[in-house]
């Protein structure tokens, strides 16, 4: 499985429909080891926080690095200012603590918006929030992960909103209590604009000229971050397991 996920040679060459159950293993995997419910759980979606944290801050141009975002964010006293790239960690820090069921609100929607830098008048955070519903109940796995990013194009947002909204509409729709950060930490997915004349499905990916293609490089970077998360997963298993043995 993870010759399959993490090859792009691999990837170009077969059908959307094979990298589809390639992703899925992944997140079948990923759902196991989410259904655990470790005590430490909430360590590790904060650590994947993090991680998608730095590179959003990295390309939007900041120089910030793991270590300097968990400072300014821990360091400072609630309510103060943790900078602009402090902004993008309290993003993703939402999506890891707040109940999932809750993250798509109106209210939720405003809020990392503003964190991570992007406008949007009211009416249209309304609309958008009508629009991921929508998805949320009339659309399969693949169509739910294309849509995340074709919503953000909708709009005119970064493709880091559509990396945001597409991790919140997978815990959704598995029944997950809290979300995981998994698409953030992909920089070739949070790079640039939403701003494109072609379709979404067409346009955002670098090199990708058919929605199948695109589908197919989503497809495969969320089965490559199921799998990261997972790695990282048992390597707090195996440090929790050592403490415990003290």
């Amino acid at each position: 499985m993870r010759g399959a996920a993490l090859d792009t040679q691999t990837v170009a060459g077969q059908g959307i429909e094979d990298i589809a159950v390639t992703a899925g293993a992944a997140i079948g995997a990923l759902d196991a080891v989410v259904r655990r419910q470790e005590r430490w759980a909430g360590a590790w979606r904060q650590r994947l926080a993090l991680s998608a944290a730095a590179v959003t801050a990295r390309q939007a141009g900041r120089v910030e690095d793991e270590a300097a975002l968990r400072d300014a964010v821990l360091l400072t006293r609630p309510g103060g200012n943790v900078g602009p790239a402090g902004l993008f960690f309290l993003a993703w820090r939402r999506l890891a603590s707040r109940p999932a069921d809750d993250l798509l609100t109106e209210k939720n929607v405003a809020a990392v918006l503003e964190d991570l830098g992007l406008t949007l008048n009211d009416e249209a955070v309304s609309d958008l929030t009508d629009d991921l519903r929508q998805l949320a109940a009339n659309t399969g796995t693949v169509e739910t992960l294309v849509g995340a990013f074709a919503a953000a194009e909708r709009y005119g947002l970064r493709r880091v909103l559509g990396a945001w909204l597409a991790d919140v509409l997978l815990a959704q729709r598995l029944g997950w209590t809290h979300a995981i950060p998994l698409l953030g930490a992909k920089a070739t997915l949070v790079v640039g604009t939403c701003r494109a004349r072609r379709p979404v499905t067409a346009a955002l990916a670098a090199g990708a000229e058919t929605e199948a293609d695109w589908a197919k490089s989503l497809l495969a970077a969320q089965a490559r971050a199921a799998l990261r998360a997972i790695d990282l997963f048992a390597e707090l298993e195996r440090r929790a397991d050592r403490l415990l043995a003290v």
